[in-house]
């Protein structure tokens, strides 16, 4: 890869690392804010779900930045993302569970947001953990029309580390 070409990549995954952090306090600001939902149990569970896969999101993307510094470097954290792909699942579980109950039991703005938040939560996860659902640039998508679906960039990281034998923590 050239200069140019690296150049542009550091600043796609600096863009994509600070867009999920920008994220959760600008979607807080419209939504508890400008839309007025009220912060609920279940809206502040579910905004709590989709908060922790930005975090996780802009985590990895950082740390895929760092990789870049030493070629053929494993992804700093490895060990990390893999539990967190296993983590996950439970915790999304409970939360998607709760906010639909809520939304069962009392339907409305006190409640659905929250559900809205956590099954957005859910697809964070399949994007970074498991199949690619995010294609934002013209590549990406003649990519889709051609191939289809693709392994997340963090899933194929993971694999990479397993083959490794786990990578850094």
């Amino acid at each position: 890869m050239n200069h140019r070409s690296r150049a542009r990549v550091r600043r796609r995954l600096r863009s994509l690392a600070l867009l999920e952090l920008i994220n959760i306090p600008l979607q807080a600001a419209i939504w508890f804010g400008e839309l007025g939902f009220p912060v609920t149990a279940a809206n502040a569970a579910g905004f709590a779900l989709f908060s922790l896969l930005l975090l996780e999101g802009a985590a990895y993307w950082w740390a895929k930045l760092r990789q870049m510094e030493v070629p053929r470097a494993p992804l700093p954290g490895a060990r990390a993302f893999a539990a967190l792909r296993v983590l996950n699942i439970p915790v999304l579980l409970a939360g998607v569970a709760f906010t639909v109950w809520a939304v069962a039991g009392d339907p409305g703005r006190g409640t659905i947001p929250g559900a809205g938040f956590a099954l957005f939560a859910v697809l964070e996860h399949v994007n970074y953990f498991h199949t690619q659902l995010m294609y934002d640039n013209r590549a990406d998508r003649r990519r889709l029309r051609r191939h289809g679906l693709r392994p997340a960039h963090l899933a194929r990281d993971l694999a990479l580390a397993g083959a490794r034998g786990g990578g850094p923590t």
